[in-house]
């Protein structure tokens, strides 16, 4: 069994891979961009794919839900990451030294008050945690560091100068695990869908009355761009539910009727 993620070794998408799927020991296959994972899963060239959708600092991944539209791909299962971002350097040396941090966008956002605390020190953005850690180390410059998980320093034979460098202690990535496979757990007790709804007064209204007359909780409601359609939105929700409960097919059936399109993205159980 073989599982996509996107980075290189020691990025947090293959930590949680190897997470989710800790009992079958599974091959991790490192991918450069979403798009390309996405394909991939679709395809079958890959048994599953670990895409991040969500952090409690940074909000939604919307790198990953844009892609949900253009293929036909089902989540499984869901994890939730702690997120240690720590600063990693050359051996030997001291915070005084380094002038330049390399890492993710995202990874660089999550530590704003470190950044802040040393003025001194440049944020460079670079296109992969797990990488820059690579980066730094060929490059062999004591003035440069990397913000990256432990897991990457381990990779790539590197100390942790700083643990633990974002501002968030609780700071938590959400993964959603994605197959080609439709495929439901009985146990399963939260639902992802896609809406376009109707261009009129009151739509998204509407529509969560429709989970309020069920007492169905809604747990997340993101819109975002329509491609090729100026200033028109889609809608993602996620909310708690199986399949099989009646009320659930219910609340689907209707919104199924009142909008213009209904994707549903999975049934799984809910990393708790």
């Amino acid at each position: 069994m073989n599982v996509a993620y996107q980075g290189a070794a020691g990025a947090f998408s293959e930590l949680a891979a190897l997470r989710f799927f800790k009992d079958q020991k599974p091959e991790t296959i490192g991918f450069s961009d979403f798009p390309s994972m996405f394909q991939a899963v679709e395809s079958g060239a890959v048994d599953y794919g670990m895409f991040p959708v969500e952090n409690t600092t940074t909000g939604l991944i919307t790198r990953t839900y844009d892609l949900f539209q253009f293929h036909q791909v089902f989540a499984i299962g869901e994890i939730k990451v702690p997120i240690r971002q720590n600063l990693i350097s050359l051996p030997g040396v001291t915070l005084n030294e380094i002038r330049e941090v390399y890492s993710h966008p995202e990874a660089l956002s999550q530590c704003s008050r470190f950044f802040a605390a040393h003025p001194a020190i440049r944020q460079v953005v670079y296109e992969d945690t797990a990488l820059s850690v690579k980066y730094i180390r060929d490059l062999n410059d004591p003035s440069k560091a990397a913000i990256a998980s432990s897991r990457a320093a381990e990779v790539y034979g590197l100390p942790i100068l700083i643990p633990a460098v974002q501002d968030d202690g609780g700071n938590t990535t959400r993964f959603l695990c994605l197959s080609r496979e439709k495929r439901f757990d009985p146990q399963a007790d939260k639902i992802s869908i896609r809406l376009v709804l109707q261009h009129d007064p009151g739509a998204l209204y509407h529509t969560l009355g429709i989970f309020a007359s069920k007492r169905i909780n809604v747990l997340l409601v993101e819109s975002r761009p329509i491609p090729g359609k100026q200033f028109e939105y889609c809608f993602y929700l996620d909310f708690e539910g199986n399949l099989n409960d009646p009320d659930v097919a219910e609340v689907l059936r209707r919104l199924e009727y009142d909008s213009l399109s209904l994707q549903l993205i999975g049934n799984y159980r809910a990393d708790q």
